[in-house]
């Protein structure tokens, strides 16, 4: 597996990684619910991959696999991480966890001393294996609970 900065022509591909990873490992969450499902893929579109990985503010990061993207991540110039999505059939072979590497060490290069990020019911036990801690209260987004987290960083990233 390769964790390399994603390319406009990456878009569909980490789009389709993404929608899948949500609906079929992200039950926890949206619990089946068609309309909360809908609103959460809402923004998943090929179109806005192309806008987030063109963007200056954001690093987009994708985990290839035999020439194929396995998973999807993100982070702000701020260091906030916006995705990690890996694709079901990759699910817990360490993609997740290379990913949030690679995006803490970009946050690290941008000159972020902290990463933050927004957790799924899903994501929340290994976000906390990986060193982040609730910052806040639950945060509740199209009828759905997201646990704000953060993680102070070193200069090697984690």
């Amino acid at each position: 597996m390769e964790i390399r900065d994603a390319e406009i022509d990456d878009a569909a591909a980490a789009c389709e990684v993404t929608r899948q990873s949500i609906t079929e490992l992200c039950i926890a969450d949206h619990k089946g619910d068609a309309s909360l499902l809908r609103l959460w893929l809402g923004n998943k579109t090929p179109e806005a991959f192309r806008s987030w990985i063109s963007h200056r503010n954001n690093t987009v990061v994708v985990a290839v696999e035999r020439g194929s993207i396995i998973g999807v991540g993100a982070v702000t110039r701020l260091g906030e991480i916006t995705l990690n999505y890996v694709a079901p059939h990759a699910r817990f072979r360490g993609v997740s966890r290379a990913i949030l590497g690679a995006l803490e060490l970009r946050a690290v290069k941008q000159g972020s001393v902290r990463c933050t990020l927004t957790s799924t019911e899903t994501a929340l036990r290994f976000y906390r294996a990986c060193g982040y801690a609730e910052y806040g209260p639950p945060e509740n987004e199209f009828g759905m609970w997201g646990h704000p987290m953060s993680k102070a960083l070193t200069r090697d990233g984690g």
